[in-house]
């Protein structure tokens, strides 16, 4: 078994489509080969995903209205959301690149992040169905669409800041409480978030885990990395 299905729990039948969900128009490009490349099966697993991810929450969000439902699928299957599940499996480490991407950080970029996670989504689907498609994507999903129970609000800005960052350098922002004021009943907290040993942005909230939030949305808006 491939250390990248070992990651994911799924043998594949047919490995050369695991091979065409891994190959990039790049490499594809580069070797005159321009119909073995993963944008066939990109398109395919978009709709797999879309129907799953669709299902699920139509089930699960039983009172919600179609415009809720819509944000909340947005939430899971947007590109950014889709680069970070692959950021998880380490997907990245996989994709054949041509050179000229590989030298400019197409490894990182979350466009081709997102793209061969839904190449990988289509490629389970034609191996094996839809029974076994679902079953890997709420597998992978389950966190996600779980936190909506708890958490149903429709920005996540340490997730957000995470992406970013991430598509930049694989270390992820440390988050540390730096200060607590107030009676006990009524306590505020200072959360601090940093990357790379620099200071993104503070936030104050009511609890450590709301502090938190705003320093990271503090920092979605500053962007002090782009300086």
């Amino acid at each position: 078994m491939q250390p990248l299905e070992s990651r994911i729990h799924y043998k594949f039948r047919n490995s050369l489509l695991l091979a065409e969900a891994l190959t990039h128009p790049s490499l594809a490009y580069e070797s005159q080969k321009p119909h073995f490349d993963n944008q066939r099966l990109e398109f395919l697993g978009d709709a797999v995903l879309q129907l799953i991810v669709t299902e699920e929450l139509f089930r699960r969000f039983s009172d919600s209205t179609e415009g809720r439902l819509t944000k909340l699928r947005s939430r899971v299957v947007s590109r950014r959301a889709l680069a970070r599940f692959a950021m998880a499996i380490h997907l990245g480490d996989y994709v054949l690149l041509g050179k000229g991407e590989e030298a400019t950080g197409g490894r990182r970029r979350l466009s081709t992040l997102a793209d061969a996670f839904e190449a990988l989504i289509g490629a389970v689907y034609l191996d094996t169905g839809p029974d076994k498609a679902r079953e890997l994507v709420l597998r992978l999903f389950e966190a996600e669409i779980g936190s909506m129970i708890t958490s149903p609000e429709e920005r996540n800005p340490k997730g957000e800041l995470q992406e970013c960052l991430q598509a930049i350098h694989p270390l992820a922002p440390v988050y540390r409480i730096i200060g607590e004021s107030g009676p006990d009943h009524r306590r505020v907290f200072q959360a601090e978030v940093s990357w790379c040993e620099r200071v993104l942005a503070t936030g104050k909230g009511k609890s450590k885990k709301e502090a938190e939030a705003r320093a990271a949305a503090e920092a979605l808006r500053v962007r002090v990395w782009e300086e």
